[in-house]
């Protein structure tokens, strides 16, 4: 045996001694302090958690006013999109996961962006064929046809009580008389300065005279009222009417491609959710063109019956096994996923358990293994599994009303205040999720993913998301709903609330509040929260031979938990500002 197998063998065998909540404490990491002191709200009668507290005020207001699920999380995702501007908005798009109690049906909104009708595959290619990324990032030339109005209307006509105008109007009045900025929004808007300070309808509303909005500043929005006001009474105009107008002109002056006719031919789609067991659950989220549902449930097959709770929560070799299982989750999404309207898309191979058995194989648990080691999967290899069937900067809110109905949304504009851009005379800020296609083969989004041709620019076309919302049931009766914002970290943040729920028995505050890794195959570094782990874990992770990446935080997960007699728990995500709230019978 080699000395740098022995000396890793034997640090292994230190930790695996130890408890691994009692190692944390020792070396001072936050969590056990979180755990001891953060606890989740309760309520035995309904819930709403978002990432900001206005927006929870807002859809839990719905709720005590007779509204369901869809009404309460309509009214958040509307007073997110006013006060949480750099993460969300009217100008964006996303999915949402509904669940209904009586029924017990599950069923999946597509209401994510799309490419406009002028889109080509080489639109952000130079003469001589290299990618220009920024123009995928910043300005109108990287704005998908958005899709978060429409969304939000087809969730409510479906399922939604209370009358529309009224699940409306909170965000309106939020927008018209203000509200006070947080210091986070501060930070958002000092930081991304520069870049808002290029277009004169974003800087006149977060730089008013050249300087950015502080802490205790008042933020209003009359525009962004006056849009929200017309959409409450019609919320086609959105997409026909004088809105429409005005974002049609505004791209028509500054070089972008959404026309009239993009607005008017949008419509979000319906779709089957992805769904497949755990032990004794059943986990739902997105399919296609999220690869969220997909890869979620693949990683939860690589796991299968691996135990993670014996060695200790956040052992060095359940950490070291659960990032060689993203690797190759990552993988398979670099080479296979894409719009399911445009390509084939494997998901009933790549969520078989029997593939993942096939690929658990690999894991080494001794040795990291290189990105050139993990290779996605090839075609005739999915081939064999193909005919599984399931046995009988972004936000996220998850709403649970008295009937348990539940509602688990993830929206987003991508980056941050999206393309940095707003449609004059509306008050929307404009997303950038073009940037969300592989420009290029193996060329790195504003996340660090790569793609290919499955995920290329076209016509109309989807791009591929990683947004994540999720429904667990038991016994065919809701467990919990849980949702992250963060790019490409929120498959691998929502993977790991529910083992830490599910496995690790933590409540909703403490599975939300955990320290947390991340690995996407490219680039061949395992993310780690700054001081979130102790060095002995850290020590032993190197030894494994991990390249690990200190970054902070990341995600801003919120997550709401059945008990075993009905009754809820629901947590926000420490590391943002949000705020769960439930009622009371």
């Amino acid at each position: 045996m080699s000395s740098h197998s022995s000396q890793q063998r034997s640090l292994l065998s230190v930790l695996r001694r130890s408890s691994s909540i009692a190692v944390l404490c020792l070396f001072g990491s936050i969590t056990p302090t979180q755990a001891a002191f953060v606890k989740p709200v309760r309520s035995d009668r309904d819930m709403v958690v978002s990432a900001h507290p206005l927006a929870t005020a807002a859809g839990a207001a719905m709720l005590r006013q007779g509204g369901n699920a869809v009404d309460g999380a309509v009214a958040t995702a509307l007073a997110l999109s006013v006060v949480e501007p750099f993460s969300a908005g009217l100008g964006g798009g996303g999915f949402a996961l509904w669940h209904g109690a009586e029924s017990g049906e599950v069923t999946a909104l597509d209401f994510r962006e799309r490419a406009p009708a002028a889109a080509g595959r080489d639109m952000y290619l130079n003469e001589a064929g290299e990618p220009q990324s920024l123009l995928s990032r910043n300005g109108h030339l990287a704005v998908g046809v958005p899709g978060t109005v429409a969304g939000l209307h087809a969730l409510h006509q479906r399922y939604g009580r209370l009358p529309w105008a009224r699940v409306v109007q909170p965000s309106r009045i939020m927008a018209a008389h203000g509200f006070v900025v947080s210091d986070h929004l501060e930070e958002e808007i000092v930081d991304d300065a520069a870049r808002l300070a290029q277009n004169p309808a974003a800087a006149s509303v977060f730089l008013p005279e050249g300087e950015p909005l502080l802490a205790g500043d008042l933020l209003r929005q009359a525009d962004l009222a006056l849009t929200l006001g017309r959409i409450a009474q019609d919320p086609s105009d959105f997409y026909q009417g004088e809105t429409a107008t005005a974002i049609a002109q505004d791209m028509a002056a500054n070089g972008g491609l959404i026309t009239q006719a993009d607005l008017k031919a949008y419509k979000p789609i319906w779709r089957e959710p992805t769904c497949g067991p755990f032990r004794q659950y059943r986990v739902c989220s997105m399919p296609p063109p999220s690869s969220g549902g997909v890869h979620l449930l693949q990683m939860l097959n690589l796991i299968d019956d691996t135990d993670l709770v014996a060695p200790g929560w956040h052992h060095p070799e359940g950490l070291h096994f659960l990032a060689e299982v993203m690797k190759i989750a990552y993988a398979d999404r670099a080479e296979h996923l894409g719009d399911p309207d445009f390509v084939e898309v494997p998901v009933a191979a790549l969520i078989n358990p029997a593939y993942s058995a096939s690929r658990r194989q690999e894991i080494d648990p001794q040795l990291a293994r290189s990105a050139a080691e993990v290779k996605a999967a090839d075609s005739s290899t999915l081939e064999r599994y193909s005919n599984y069937k399931e046995s009988s900067d972004t936000t996220h809110l998850t709403v649970v009303d008295r009937d348990r109905n539940a509602l688990s949304m993830t929206f987003t504009i991508n980056g941050r205040f999206g393309a940095g851009v707003m449609a004059a005379g509306t008050g929307i800020l404009l997303n950038n999720e073009m940037d969300d296609f592989a420009i290029a083969p193996s060329t790195p989004n504003l996340h660090g993913l790569v793609g290919g041709e499955a995920n290329s620019v076209a016509p109309n076309k989807t791009p591929l998301s990683s947004m994540t919302p999720t429904i667990v049931l038991e016994d065919d009766q809701l467990r919990m709903a849980v949702g992250s914002p963060g790019g490409s970290t929120i498959i691998t943040t929502v993977l790991q609330i529910i083992l830490n729920v599910l496995l690790h028995d933590m409540d909703a505050a403490a599975a939300v509040g955990a320290p947390r890794i991340h690995h996407q195959w490219l680039p061949e570094t395992l993310r780690i929260e700054r001081y979130g782990f102790d060095q002995l874990t850290l020590n032993a992770l190197e030894q494994l031979n991990h390249s690990l990446e200190f970054r902070d935080d990341w995600g801003n997960a919120n997550v709401i938990v059945v008990g075993p007699e009905g009754d809820l728990t629901g947590a926000a995500d420490p590391r943002g500002e949000g705020m769960a709230e439930g009622g009371r019978r």
